[in-house]
């Protein structure tokens, strides 16, 4: 299994911080999960000009073709002015309506306050969805409150994350049983 994170903002760590949480805890629990953080800061990413994923080559090929070729895709992004960073909403104007198809994709914001709770609800989900996601339902919310010298320090965000990773591998295992057992129906 081939699982992708992305760090959505190229500016600011707590993104970043708790995207190293997530792939930590899969690396401890699931050591046959290869997994891939990407983080958009360390990235030259070109902008969407409306080409076919595979003709984008350096670093904007590199991480159209890794997010294209894995089971599952956790996304984790800052809200800013209520929305999504426009580097996060590029990636996914990079990829083909269709990119997410077959692949869970769980989410995980960070936020400077409890008002843009609801941002993943009204913005992400709604992208994802389109894109043909299996989307995890429940997501990871992280106050600015709950990090102190680049570490949350919110136990119960430390259980959210370890539970969102359960539920990511879990929903990618029964996914892709039910997916193999449907084309084991067809004989060719």
């Amino acid at each position: 299994m081939k699982i992708v994170g992305i760090s959505g903002s190229i500016i600011g760590s707590k993104t970043r911080t708790a995207m190293n949480y997530i792939t930590k805890e899969i690396a401890d629990k699931y050591p046959d999960v290869e997994c891939t953080l990407i983080d958009l800061a360390e990235y030259q990413i070109q902008f969407s000009d409306g080409r076919n994923y595979l003709e984008y080559e350096g670093d904007t090929g590199f991480v159209a073709k890794t997010i294209m070729e894995a089971d599952a895709i956790v996304i984790g992004t800052p809200i800013f002015q209520a929305s999504i960073p426009a580097t996060l909403k590029n990636i996914f104007d990079l990829l083909p309506v269709s990119a997410f198809r077959d692949k869970v994709v769980s989410m995980l914001v960070t936020a400077g306050s409890s008002k843009h709770y609801l941002v993943a609800e009204q913005q992400l989900k709604p992208i994802i969805a389109y894109m043909k996601g299996q989307i995890v339902q429940t997501y990871v919310f992280i106050e600015e409150k709950d990090f102190h010298n680049k570490e949350i320090v919110n136990d119960d965000v430390l259980f959210r994350i370890e539970r969102l990773v359960e539920d990511s591998i879990l929903l990618t295992e029964t996914y892709t049983k039910l997916r193999e057992a449907k084309e084991a129906m067809y004989d060719f």
